[in-house]
Parts: C-alpha cells; sequence; structure tokens
C-alpha cells in the first residue's frame, strides 16, 4: 500500500466507502481527534511500568480504533468494524470503581499535575474531551446513535480518576487548587 497518493492535496480526503470531504469537515475532526487521542493514549502506555494498566490502555487504544473507524464511515456505508458497546462502558465503569476504592475522597478540585503518569493522563482527559466535543458537533448534524457519546464521556471520567490513581500509585498526592485573590 502507497502511503502517499495526492488525492488530498487539495484538502479533501476520502471516507470508508469513497465519499471525500474537506478535511476540515466536522466528521474529520472528531475522527481525527479520536485519532489524536490514540496517539496521547500511546505516550501514556508507554511511559508506565504497570502491566495491567498498560494491557488496560491497549485495549481501550482497540476501541479508539473502532471509534476512529465508526466516525469515518458515512451512514449508509459499510461498517468494517463491531462496535465496542456496552461491554467497553462496563469495563471503563469497573476500573473507574476499582481505583476510587484505593483513592482519598475527593474535596477539593485538583490541578492536573503532580507526576509525569499524572500529566500524561490528564492529557489523555483534555484529548478525549475535545473528541467528545467533534463528536457532539458531528452528531448535530448527522444521526451517530448515542454509543460513542456514552463511550468518550465515561472514558474522560477514566482518565481522570486514572491520573489520580497513577498520583497514589506514585505516592504523591494530589495537587490542589487554590483559588487566588
Amino acid at each position: 500500500m502507497r502511503i502517499y497518493t495526492k488525492k488530498g492535496d487539495k484538502g479533501s480526503t476520502s471516507l470508508f466507502g469513497g465519499k471525500r470531504l474537506a478535511k476540515d469537515a466536522v466528521r474529520i475532526e472528531a475522527y481525527g481527534t479520536v485519532d489524536e487521542l490514540n496517539a496521547q493514549v500511546g505516550v501514556l502506555l508507554d511511559n508506565l511500568e504497570n502491566a495491567d494498566i498498560q494491557d488496560d490502555l491497549l485495549r481501550i487504544q482497540h476501541w479508539l480504533f473502532d471509534y476512529g473507524s465508526m466516525l469515518a464511515t458515512p451512514p449508509g456505508a459499510k461498517l468494517y468494524v463491531t462496535p465496542p458497546g456496552e461491554k467497553a462502558l462496563t469495563f471503563l465503569e469497573e476500573k473507574i470503581d476499582a481505583m476510587e476504592l484505593e483513592l482519598p475522597p475527593l474535596k477539593h478540585f485538583i490541578l492536573p499535575s503532580g507526576h509525569t503518569s499524572t500529566s500524561f493522563a490528564h492529557m489523555a482527559r483534555c484529548v478525549c474531551r475535545r473528541a467528545e466535543r467533534r463528536i457532539v458537533s458531528l452528531s448535530h448534524e448527522e444521526e451517530i446513535g448515542e454509543e460513542p457519546l456514552a463511550f468518550f464521556n465515561r472514558l474522560s471520567d477514566y482518565f481522570f480518576v486514572l491520573a489520580r490513581y497513577l498520583t497514589h500509585l506514585a505516592g504523591k498526592k494530589d495537587v490542589e487548587w487554590n483559588p487566588r485573590d
């Protein structure tokens, strides 16, 4: 497979099924941001030594690729992936609940810092929230169903709790936000 086709040189790209869109179309922004999130998850994964969390993040990367593929498929075109579905939501909720059992209750807003892995998890959370916003924008133009919206909402919650959990594993404390005058 050739990497360069020159078909996008004038600012358009193909979706699955062959339909072409401008590279700044809402659909392209949505799956492009999911791709960016997947890369950010890779950075987080590569900077961890906890094998269980690495396995979880690898599973999430596969789901992100699935959702990116779904978003790159316009209505009516053949979908080449199976949506992750409820099992992904259940997985994320179970992981969040398990991590929260080991964390002190959250009583203050926290800053996205405290440890390198914590900061990488917060970056993933921020990119995830942006992907969610792009998917919401797409949902205003086309029917995409509730599943992707629920997944990205839950995934950002997962990254928030994971950031706190990684801080805890590093023997550090959350960096609390203190309002300034």
